[in-house]
Formats: structure tokens, C-alpha cells, sequence
């Protein structure tokens, strides 16, 4: 079943991929800066959810409001000819890496407990038939 949406998924992504129309370059750092805070806000709203702290509003507030400023800050940098954006980059993904391993450590421990727990049954349950 899973086969089936993935091989669904890749032929819809190669049609609208050859159907999009092709981003002009003056736009395509902006439409960058955007989808990596976009992504940012993503990743932080997934690690607010495993530790219970999520938020609705603080979510939405901070998707749309670090969008706008990273795309503020691009376009300040391209009016002053520096690229500031990378210095919105960096700090986008430093957060990135840092909920992913957070998420990661979090999946890590719950599966290494479901792990501990099946061997513990296991031989509880070898125990329980030798006697």
C-alpha cells in the first residue's frame, strides 16, 4: 500500500514539476529564504508537539513572521548589494539541525524502550514455558 502512494506521489511530482513554471532568477533567492524559515517553523512546531509545548498560534505567528523578516532581509540585502540572507541562512538551519535532533533522540529513546520491552517479554515469557 505504501509502495503505491509513493510510486503515486513521484509520478504527480513529475508531472507538476514539468507543468510549474520556471521561477526567474531575481526571485528565486527570496522564494529560497522563504521555504527555509517556512521549514524552520516546521521543524520547530514537530519538536513543540513531542515535548507537549505546541502552540497553534505561536506556530502560524511564527511561520508567517519568520517568512516576511527573512524575505525583509533578502530584499534589504539586495537593495544594499550584501548578502545578508546567508547571515538568515545560517541561523534557519543551525535551528533546523537542532529540532531534527531533537526529534531524532526522541525516536531514538522511544524505540530503543519498545526494543528493551519486547526482549523483556521475550524472556519472560521463555522463562514462563521452561517451568
Amino acid at each position: 500500500m505504501i509502495f503505491i502512494a509513493i510510486l503515486i506521489g513521484c509520478i504527480l511530482g513529475a508531472i507538476v514539476g514539468i507543468n510549474i513554471p520556471v521561477i526567474s532568477y531575481s526571485y528565486s533567492s527570496y522564494l529560497a529564504i522563504a521555504i527555509i524559515a517556512a521549514l524552520d517553523s516546521v521543524f520547530g512546531g514537530i519538536t513543540g508537539t513531542l515535548k507537549g509545548e505546541f502552540d497553534f498560534k505561536v506556530f502560524i505567528s511564527g511561520f508567517f513572521c519568520n517568512s516576511i523578516l527573512s524575505i525583509l532581509l533578502t530584499y534589504l540585502g539586495n537593495k544594499l548589494n550584501v548578502d545578508i540572507y546567508l547571515a538568515a541562512i545560517v541561523v534557519f538551519v543551525g535551528r533546523m539541525f537542532l529540532n531534527l535532533t531533537i526529534i531524532r533522540k526522541y525516536y531514538i529513546d522511544k524505540w530503543s524502550k519498545k526494543w528493551e520491552e519486547y526482549k523483556i517479554r521475550k524472556t519472560n515469557k521463555i522463562q514462563e514455558e521452561q517451568k
